[in-house]
């Protein structure tokens, strides 16, 4: 039996499209929601700066 390049080409496509498929589900799972609303309110939730110890964000005069 000869292993023929396109059955390796073949392989990797259907592996490619499992672990797609995988990462897909993993991520609309409900278990993830939580977390992912969390980290999606990061940016709204810090103050300016004061508990990361930087700058207070400058505001843009118009």
């Amino acid at each position: 039996m000869e292993f023929a390049i396109n059955d390796l080409r073949a392989a990797i496509t259907a592996v490619s499209f499992v672990l797609f498929v995988g990462i897909v589900v993993w991520a609309w799972s409900g278990q993830r929601k939580r977390a992912f609303e969390e980290a999606a309110r990061l940016v709204l939730d810090e103050d300016d700066g004061a508990s990361a110890g930087n700058e207070p964000a400058r505001r843009i005069r118009p």
